[in-house]
């Protein structure tokens, strides 16, 4: 379990583990990814589908042209064959939980 700190200041708790299980039983894969300051991922495009969720830090996620800023907690969802880019815009490490849709 990591305690994170929300945009309002608040602690909020993300048990990657119980993400993992929620996600699995949906039919999803579930891994920590952890960038600097600064790292952008940009223009992929999976024939899966992908779901996202920052844990600590400030991501801007650009899906088919469309700017989300995801909350720490919040899951996003990158549909099969949409272009996308993730970008750690904030000053410090982020990390976020990923997954694709099994076959």
């Amino acid at each position: 379990m990591r305690g994170v700190n929300g945009s309002n200041g608040v602690q909020r708790m993300i048990d990657q583990q119980q993400v993992a299980a929620d996600w699995s039983a949906r039919g999803f894969g579930c891994d920590l990814w952890v960038d600097p300051p600064g790292q952008r991922w940009e223009d992929f495009v999976h024939q899966q589908d992908e779901l996202l969720m920052p844990v600590e830090g400030e991501l801007e996620v650009e899906i088919d042209g469309r700017l989300h800023r995801p909350q720490i907690g919040e899951e996003l969802l990158i549909p099969a064959g949409a272009q996308h880019s993730v970008r750690n815009i904030g000053n410090v490490t982020a990390r976020w939980l990923y997954g694709y849709r099994r076959a």
